[in-house]
């Protein structure tokens, strides 16, 4: 199976949410101020989050972050939501093809 493989089937698989991503999606919801009305400023720091979970060894699948935001209740918002899963999906994108870089240039 060659590295490529391996790291496809890890992302593929549906798996929920850890407590510690949970709790770093109740961070973004604490710092935003105006959910209706997302800042730049914001999504940006919605990206560090996001990545701080993929470089701590955690994972997550992108159905579950959007799912859980639908739930969260305060996120009435669809088109905030939408740019908060895009913000994740574009992080683990990005780490993703970074570590698959790693992996062949080793």
């Amino acid at each position: 199976m060659s590295p490529k493989t391996v790291i496809q089937s890890k992302i593929d698989d549906n798996m929920p949410l850890t407590n510690n991503v949970i709790i770093k999606l109740n961070e973004i919801t604490t710092m935003i101020e105006d959910r209706n009305n997302l800042k730049e400023n914001e999504i940006e720091e919605i990206k560090i989050i996001f990545r701080s979970i993929l470089e701590s060894g955690e994972r997550y699948d992108v159905d579950e972050i959007e799912s859980w935001f639908e739930n969260e209740g305060s996120w009435k918002n669809k088109n905030s939501r939408i740019r908060v899963i895009n913000a994740s999906h574009y992080i683990q994108d990005k780490f993703e093809q970074t570590a698959r870089l790693k992996i062949i240039s080793e």
